[in-house]
């Protein structure tokens, strides 16, 4: 990377990390209070009356999937409309005719995505150890499927932020895809409850093997093996990369 470009993908993550740092009570903020509202109501109230689920307590197999729900729809939400508002406000046209890279651009979008996605999981973990305590069997485990899963889910933002037309098309995924693909991802509930059917069609999730992969680096379980998490969880990322490097080549959504 020359030392122009450099300043250029220092200058578009720093503008995303202080426009959501500004706006902290709406960026940050509400995530803690949603993740202290699952962990006090499912946790602490009904945890109880559930028991063990996989030689564990209800609430500490739930942390896992409540910090990974924090960091996929943080990340995605501040890419999407981070990158929507710039082409509302045609700032963008001008970052496109300028010298730089469309891989910098890209990188300075994702790179503010995940902060933002790492900070507010970050902040979640940090809410449930106020009501109950996590191992940690695999922390390498942990840390990759945090990194990797806030980078797959900036690249999906970055995408809809391409393709949107107007602040409500912004809203339109997170709202009808990507809130039942993480519900439906074994958040609350592992797999293995579900009935046959179920239990196939949860496997079509790729929502449910990034929840697993993380939740395995906590308790040493999961309803899938960790290295096909893994597997899907990296072919995504390419994928996803692919996409948003051929939407910017070709210039879609990005040019008057």
């Amino acid at each position: 990377m020359t030392h122009n470009s450099y300043i250029a993908f220092q200058t578009i993550v720093r503008t995303e990390v202080t426009r959501f740092m500004r706006i902290w009570i709406q960026t940050l903020l509400p995530s803690v209070i949603t993740a202290t509202l699952y962990y006090a109501i499912f946790g602490a109230f009904l945890g109880n009356r559930i028991g063990l689920v996989h030689g564990v307590s209800y609430i500490a197999f739930i942390v896992p999937g409540l910090v990974m729900m924090a960091v996929i729809t943080n990340s995605y939400s501040n890419v999407a409309s981070s990158f929507y508002g710039a082409k509302f406000q045609k700032s963008l046209e001008e970052l496109m005719v300028a010298p730089v890279p469309y891989v910098v651009i890209i990188a300075g979008f994702v790179v503010g995505g995940t902060l933002r996605g790492l900070i507010t999981g970050i902040l979640s973990l940090l809410v449930a150890l106020f009501f109950t305590s996590l191992p940690i069997a695999h922390a390498g485990i942990i840390l990759v499927f945090f990194v990797l899963t806030a980078i797959l889910f900036s690249l999906a933002g970055l995408i809809n932020g391409v393709f949107a037309t107007s602040f409500d098309s912004v809203m339109i995924f997170p709202t009808f895809i990507l809130t039942p693909l993480i519900y439906l991802g074994g958040v609350f509930y592992p797999i293995s409850v579900l009935p046959h059917l179920w239990q196939t069609l949860s496997l079509v999730n790729p929502v449910l093997y990034m929840i697993n992969g993380f939740r395995y680096g906590f308790l040493g379980v999961a309803d899938v093996p960790v290295v096909t998490a893994l597997g899907v969880l990296v072919a995504f990322v390419l994928i996803l990369t692919a996409i948003v490097w051929y939407l910017f080549k070709k210039g879609y959504g990005l040019r008057p």
